[in-house]
C-alpha cells in the first residue's frame, strides 16, 4: 500500500503532518476552509495536486457543517469568497487556482435550493480526490512507456529532486509515480533523490517513500547532481514533478530543478516532467509570467528534528529547532524556479506524453 497524505470519509478530513515527517506519523483534522489554508501556508500538507485536493475538501467539510443558507445565492456567494480566500494560501501552484476555478464555475451553473449548492459542490470536491489517484497511476504508466521507447537498456538508474509522490498527491504520485511503475515493471535500476534544500523534501519525504515501497534507492545533496550523472553513467532520466507549467512547456517546480536541466543537458541525460493537465496553464505565455513565492528566512538558517545521541540514537520525543546561519546574514529563499521548455525533453500527463516539434515547440493545446 502507498502512502495517504489525505484521508477523507464521510464529510470528515485529516491529513498527514509532513512536517513531522519522517520520524512521526500524525493525522491533523481539517475541520473549515480557515484549517485548511493554514495547512497549506505552513505546509503541513504540500504538493501541486495535494493542496488543490485539501483546499476543495476543506471547505466541502465546513459547508456539511454550516447552517442552512437562506437561499441558494447565500450558497454560491459564500463558496466563491471562501474559494477566492483559499487560493491565496500558495501562489505558484495553479492546480489549485485550477480547482478553485472550475468549482466556482459548477456552483455559478447549479439551479435549485441552497442545499442542492452545497450538496453538488462536496460531490464535486469528492470527485477530485479520487480522480487524482486515476489521474497519477496513468502519468506513471505512461511514463513508462515512454521511457522504454527511449533506451535500450533493460534496466537504468532515475534521478528526482523533492516529493512527488503520495504525499503530494491523492496517491501514487506524478513523477514518483513514473518511479513506481519503472520499479514495479523492472526496468529501474535505482532511484538517486536530491535532499532538496532548504526544506528537505527529498531527504525528509521522497527517502521515507522510497523506502515504504522497498525501492532500491540513494539520498544525494543538491550540490551532487552534476558529479553524480558524470559518475553513474547509468543514470539515464531525470523526472521531476511541477507546480505550474506554462502554455510554451517552461515549468515551475521546487528550487533547484531549472539547474538540474542544465544538468541534464550536459551529460546527455533525459529531462522528463510529469505533470497532470491540471498543472498545465495555457493562460500562461511562459516561465517569465510566472509568480514565484518567497519563504520565510528561517527555512533557510534553521533545522528542525529530533536530537541524536552519542551512540547514534534518535529520540523522537526531543525535537529541536537549531540555527545554522550566520546571525544577521540576508537570505533569499524562492521556493521555486523556472526549467525552461528548451531544456524538457517531453511532458508527461494522465492524457499522454508531449513531445517538441522539430521546431522545439511543445503543443500542449492538444490534451485540452
Amino acid at each position: 500500500m502507498t502512502l495517504e497524505a489525505i484521508r477523507y470519509s464521510n464529510n470528515t478530513l485529516e491529513v498527514l503532518d509532513q512536517l513531522r515527517l519522517p520520524h512521526e506519523s500524525v493525522y491533523v483534522p481539517v475541520r473549515s476552509a480557515a484549517d485548511g489554508y493554514d495547512a497549506i501556508k505552513t505546509m503541513t500538507v504540500r504538493g501541486a495536486p495535494a493542496i488543490a485536493i485539501v483546499a476543495a475538501l476543506s471547505l466541502a467539510v465546513e459547508l456539511a457543517r454550516h447552517e442552512p443558507f437562506v437561499d441558494a445565492d447565500a450558497a454560491r456567494g459564500y463558496i466563491k469568497a471562501k474559494l477566492a480566500y483559499l487560493v491565496t494560501s500558495r501562489p505558484t501552484a495553479v492546480n489549485l487556482s485550477d480547482a478553485a476555478g472550475k468549482l466556482g464555475k459548477l456552483v455559478a451553473t447549479i439551479t435549485g435550493s441552497a442545499e442542492d449548492v452545497v450538496m453538488e459542490y462536496i460531490t464535486a470536491a469528492e470527485l477530485m480526490l479520487v480522480d487524482d489517484v486515476k489521474d497519477n497511476i496513468s502519468i506513471g504508466a505512461n511514463g513508462l512507456t515512454w521511457a522504454k521507447k527511449q533506451f535500450s537498456e533493460d534496466s537504468f538508474s532515475v534521478l528526482t529532486i523533492c516529493n512527488t509522490g503520495s504525499l503530494a498527491t491523492a496517491g501514487y504520485g506524478t513523477a514518483l509515480g513514473i518511479i513506481r511503475a519503472l520499479n514495479a515493471s523492472g526496468v529501474l535500476q535505482h532511484a538517486y533523490a536530491l535532499e532538496t534544500r532548504p526544506y528537505l523534501q527529498g531527504s525528509r519525504l521522497t527517502a521515507y517513500e522510497l523506502v515504504h515501497d522497498s525501492i532500491p534507492a540513494t539520498l544525494v545533496t543538491d550540490s551532487m547532481a552534476s558529479v553524480l550523472l558524470k559518475t553513474h553513467p547509468e543514470i539515464k532520466m531525470i523526472v521531476v514533478g511541477a507546480d505550474r507549467v506554462a502554455r510554451n512547456g517552461d515549468t515551475a517546480n521546487k528550487i533547484g530543478t531549472y539547474q538540474l536541466s542544465i544538468v541534464a543537458r550536459f551529460h546527455g541525460v533525459k529531462f522528463v516532467v510529469a505533470a497532470p493537465t491540471t498543472s498545465i496553464d495555457m493562460k500562461t505565455v511562459s516561465g517569465d509570467d510566472i509568480v514565484i513565492e518567497q519563504r520565510k528566512p528561517e527555512e533557510l538558517v534553521t533545522v528542525r528534528g529530533p536530537t541524536v545521541a552519542s551512540d547514534g540514537s534518535v529520540d523522537i520525543a526531543d525535537v529541536r529547532s537549531v540555527h545554522i546561519g550566520a546571525p544577521g546574514i540576508d537570505v533569499w529563499n524562492p521556493a521555486f524556479d523556472v526549467a525552461p521548455a528548451a531544456l524538457i525533453d517531453a511532458i508527461v500527463t494522465e492524457k499522454g506524453v508531449a513531445e517538441k516539434d522539430e521546431k522545439g515547440n511543445f503543443h500542449l493545446e492538444a490534451f485540452f
